[in-house]
This record gives C-alpha cells, structure tokens and sequence, in this order.
C-alpha cells in the first residue's frame, strides 16, 4: 500500500510568517481531497510533498522513507503532479512528445514510453491528437493532455492540482473515472481542489486546512456535515448538500444519487 506520512511539518517563505504550522497527516490508499481557501497553504503542501520545497522543519515519508535526502528526479518516480494551469507543464511541439517526455525523463525506454504515452492518451479520450501541436488545441484539451503525461509516468502517487478548470461535464466525468481506475489500480491519488461538487463525488477522505493548520481530516461525508467549521474555513457545502439542507432532508446528501434515495425515503 502506497504511504505518506507527514510529521510535525512547518514551512514559511519568509522569517516569522509560516504558511503551515506543525502539520500531521497520514495518506493512505483512500482518495484525498485537500481542500481550502486561497492561502490556506494547499499548494505549498503540493510542492512539499513533492520535494519542489524544503520544510524548516518535520519531515516527509514515503513508504517509510525520508524524502528529505532525494532529488525532485528521484521522486518524479513516485509522485506525479498534474499542474493547475497546463501551460506550466507543456512544452513539446506534440502531444505525443509531450506525453512520452515524462517516461523517458525517468528511465523508460523508448518503446515503452510510447507504449505507456499511447494508453494514457486513451485513458483520457485524445489519442486523435497525438500528432497535433499542443497549442493548437484549447484549454480544456491541454488539461487532459497535463493528465495524461502524469499517467504515462505509472507513478503509484498522483496529485492533481484543480483537475476541473476548464472542464466541461463530459471532461469532467472522464477524470472522475480515470480517478476511479487509479484506485482500482492501487495508486494513491490526491487533489488539491475548489470544486466542492467534485470533491463529494470524487473522494473518500477530505482535509480542510485553514491558516495553514489541519482543521478537519475525515471521511468526505462527515466533513460536509460539519457545517460550522466549514464556515470557519469559508467553504460552501456541494451544490446537493445545500438542497438536502435546505429541505430538511434526513440525510445530507453529497451526490445526486444520494439525494433522490433520500428524498423518497423522506
């Protein structure tokens, strides 16, 4: 099973002023949303855990090792960061390229890079656009192309930093079940992430930071019933959960699924 611990873990970009304070977290295999407002210390956990930045203090394992002696290359075999905005990780003159740079760049040959680019474009429904320049296409496009260079890596840890901006309903169904297979595959997968609805359908575990301190870390449901420290956070409950509770609902419910069960269980 794939393992993040994170033990009494600080960071602060200037002196006297920290981003988090003394954080303890323990990731398993359930999917985890990361969840919060705008600095409240979301991607500068990300970039932690990725070994992009370095703590003042605490530590990082993973599957019971320290990262605080390996490279951001050495972990690129781990952990797989698919970047909010696309245009921060796209390069390459085509997808394709753009997709085999990331196997290659840890080790993979090149017949197997390609192999593992092809699939992954599939996964996320482009491969008619393995030839294309990148650029020439949109946003949303780009995004799943992002996703799929993360794949293709195979990495057991996979981080996606807002994987709906610029997502149509269709996109982001594809996402949630290429989320879906990444469990099923055994693959830890995180999100750090605004799109409460998202976050309802999508995770079995969610953590609220605040301040740059854990505010609550529990089971998605049980965060979202925690209505009062949600407020703290300044976070809204999904679009469903807000319908429930406005209708007295029994139950509160997360999907729309859940929430035709409890309507005529009403």
């Amino acid at each position: 099973m794939n393992k993040i611990k994170v033990e009494n873990l600080s960071f602060s970009y200037t002196p006297n002023d920290l981003v988090l304070s003394n954080i303890n977290i323990t990731f398993d295999n359930r999917t985890t949303a990361i969840i919060g407002q705008n600095g409240a210390g979301k991607t500068t956990l990300v970039k932690l855990l990725k070994g992009l930045i370095k703590p003042i203090s605490g530590d990082i394992q993973i599957n019971g090792t320290s990262i605080s002696s390996q490279s951001v290359a050495s972990l690129a075999k781990q952990i797989g960061l698919v970047f909010q905005n696309p245009d921060d990780q796209i390069f390459k003159q085509t997808v394709l390229d753009e997709v085999m740079f990331g196997p290659l760049n840890i080790g993979i040959n090149e017949v197997e890079a390609k192999n593992a680019a092809i699939e992954a474009l599939s996964l996320v429904g482009m491969s008619k656009h393995e030839n294309s320049n990148p650029y020439d296409l949109g946003l949303s496009e780009r995004k799943l192309i992002a996703i799929a260079s993360i794949l293709s890596m195979n990495t057991p840890i996979i981080i996606f930093d807002e994987p709906t901006i610029a997502q149509d309903f269709i996109s982001k169904e594809k996402i949630k079940n290429i989320i879906r297979y990444l469990q099923f595959q055994g693959k830890l997968v995180l999100t750090i992430i605004h799109d409460m609805d998202f976050v309802a359908e999508c995770f079995e575990r969610t953590i609220v930071l605040c301040k740059g301190s854990v505010l609550i870390d529990d089971e998605t449901k049980k965060v979202f019933q925690n209505v009062d420290l949600l407020k703290e956070a300044h976070l809204e409950l999904p679009h469903v959960a807000r319908l429930s509770k406005e209708l007295a609902l029994k139950n509160l419910s997360l999907t729309i699924d859940d929430f035709i069960t409890d309507w005529f269980n009403y």
